[in-house]
């Protein structure tokens, strides 16, 4: 008789012991009952005979997670306060049917283009291969993909594969046609807009050994593939890699730690590294682009509107038959919806924040629960009919855009209107076949497109990214607003406007990111990440003297940590969320292993934990 350890997929449950009548490997996916219910779980360890009775281990599978996934797995859980089942259930196991053909490697010379490389990026290259983790630091249009790619080259021709990682909403038409077409039929692009049918067959093919380079967002990373010879991740930046649910990793910290684990070269890569990556890591730098085009930036001092001089410059680009592109951090018609006589704002009835309104389906809608309500009339508190908005969104910006240059074709480009993989395709076809004169859009607009034809960028919102109650808002205003202008004047001059009022700020770092690095470090330090470690504990109940109540409960015995600092405990600043109301502690200290420790020891049942967090509301 056989004693396991299994563990419950997708089960905050710690490990359960069950029997077998013969020897299992560890890390088989197995079949077994509780509480009269199948489970799904997996063998972690081999134990002894436990005092109490156990039940039998019912079937296996031909499914197994190997060492390095098992290992990967204790890491999550540890670090991201997790069960294992949870940390496991973010991965796809391996195939027993599969694991040999997995070994075969065919000569790729036979199926790739070759890819030129200047003397810069060549001498990147050679830097990035002599590091195992490094930073690959580019600006827009500095040809890091090609570089990227050319790696991924001599990966492939030693008998290993690559995984590229990159935010969702770069997984463009464009990327896909750019890696086929020096790959050919290697390549498997992996993404949640994926078909079931495809995704089988994306599967089968990294299964089969036919993929050599996967390329997807976060979950990529938990693809079970052999003979991994590098990891690269895109955008490095990008907040999309953290997870907003437990576990609430990282993707880009998983990705170090996988090259640790196997043993392989990591590279992250961005035209705005975090200042976490800057100061960690080693990095190549490279400077201009391919492009000799110039850029002019203009600077109104103003609050978020389609001001007098952007629709001038809009009217400016549409006679000279160009293109342009208008930035706003804001989906929907905008923000919220208030009294412009009493003051009231219209709030979710299930969280405290402001409704967004979406004209196109006549809605106010709640971005924490997806709660919706329709377009009030009158102001309930006053009974007034003065109802504004402030803040302006895309939907809203398309109207007026629209409105004001009948002739003009002005499209939308977001969430909201791009919400399948083949509307992106079609909308980006329809803009670099000039079909469309104006594009508005949010964070999607800067993120890995090539507009070829663009010459006016034009950049509203920034002082709400800049004011926003985060440590990292200088960063995040300065990258969003220089990968944006990133996407214009890529084969002709360009002018970028920029709504601000913080000229001096934005002007001295535009071009100098560098700088504006080295400068934030110093604001940073004795404070915040990299130089000290932050976690954020979530206290969420229906009854909020609860949550109250358990917040403080774990705020006491944290006291007793003296390497700890309770930077504060509260209600959080979205007091509540589809009807329960939250608090929350926030946590610094030098090293992760002490929080960990002082975590472990404290925890109560209603804390939900997030290490590294970025979400501050």
């Amino acid at each position: 008789m056989k004693y396991y350890r299994i563990s419950l997929l997708a089960s905050p449950l710690q490990p359960l012991t069950y029997y077998a009548t013969a020897e299992i490997p560890i890390g088989t996916v197995v079949s077994v009952s509780l509480n009269s219910h199948k489970k799904r779980g997996v063998v972690l360890q081999e134990t002894q005979k436990p005092s109490f009775n156990t039940l039998k281990i019912e079937t296996t599978e031909d499914k197994y997670f190997s060492k390095q996934q098992l290992e990967l797995c204790k890491f999550i859980a540890s670090y991201y306060f997790s069960s294992e089942g949870e940390a496991l259930s973010l991965m796809v196991p391996f195939h027993s049917v599969n694991s040999s053909q997995t070994k075969s490697v065919e000569s790729e010379d036979s199926f790739l283009k070759a890819i030129e490389l200047s003397q810069k990026q060549s001498e990147a290259l050679k830097f990035l291969k002599s590091h195992k983790i490094s930073l690959l630091f580019g600006d827009t249009g500095s040809g890091k993909t090609e570089i990227y790619m050319k790696y991924f080259q001599e990966v492939m021709q030693k008998g290993k594969r690559a995984l590229f990682l990159m935010p969702e909403i770069s997984l463009t038409p464009q990327m896909t046609i750019r890696l086929e077409e020096h790959f050919q039929g290697s390549v498997v692009m992996w993404h949640s807009k994926l078909t079931p049918k495809k995704k089988k067959e994306a599967l089968e093919k990294i299964y089969n050994g036919g993929a050599k380079i996967i390329a997807g967002p976060r979950s990529a990373l938990f693809l079970p593939i052999a003979d991994l010879g590098l990891i690269v991740v895109d955008e490095e930046h990008d907040d999309s890699y953290k997870s907003s649910s437990r576990p609430r990793y990282n993707a880009r910290d998983i990705a170090i730690y996988m090259g640790k684990i196997h043993k392989i070269p990591v590279v992250l890569g961005s035209a705005t590294p975090s200042l976490s990556s800057y100061v960690k890591f080693p990095y190549a730098r490279i400077k201009g682009g391919h492009f000799n085009s110039k850029k002019e930036f203009i600077y109104e001092h103003s609050v978020e509107k389609l001001s007098e001089l952007v629709m001038k410059e809009l009217q400016r680009s549409l006679q000279k038959r160009e293109q342009a592109i208008v930035f706003l951090p804001t989906r929907a018609n905008f923000k919220y919806l208030q009294c412009g006589d009493c003051g009231y704002t219209f709030k979710c009835a299930f969280c405290s924040v402001g409704m967004s309104l979406h004209q196109h389906v006549r809605a106010l809608k709640c971005h924490y629960c997806n709660a919706t309500m329709a377009i009030p009339q009158v102001c309930p508190e006053c009974q007034s009919q003065n109802l504004t908005s402030s803040r302006i969104g895309t939907a809203q910006a398309v109207e007026e855009i629209q409105e004001h240059f009948k002739e003009a074709k002005v499209e939308q480009f977001d969430r909201d209107v791009i919400t399948t993989a083949n509307k992106l395709k079609k909308a980006l076809q329809r803009f670099n076949n000039k079909e469309i004169d104006i594009l508005v859009g949010t964070q999607m607009l800067s993120k890995g497109h090539d507009y070829h034809g663009v010459t006016l960028a034009v950049v509203l919102g920034m002082d709400n990214m800049l004011n926003m109650s985060d440590y990292r808002a200088r960063e995040k205003a300065l990258s969003a607003l220089i990968q944006v202008a990133g996407r214009s004047g890529r084969l002709n001059d360009a002018r970028v406007i920029v709504q601000s009022f913080n000229e001096v700020f934005f002007k001295s770092y535009i071009n100098k990111y560098e700088d504006f690095l080295e400068e934030e470090k110093y604001f940073r330090q004795e404070l915040y990440p990299p130089f000290k470690k932050l976690c954020r504990v979530l206290f969420s109940h229906k009854n909020g003297a609860k949550a109250q109540e358990e917040m403080r409960k774990m705020e006491l015995a944290l006291q007793q940590y003296a390497n700890i600092e309770i930077v504060g405990a509260k209600k959080c600043a979205i007091e509540r969320v589809a009807n329960k109301y939250r608090f929350e502690i926030l946590l610094r200290a030098d090293k992760a292993t002490d929080l960990i420790h002082a975590i472990n020891a404290t925890k109560v049942t209603l804390a939900e934990i997030d290490m590294d967090p970025i979400e501050f509301a």
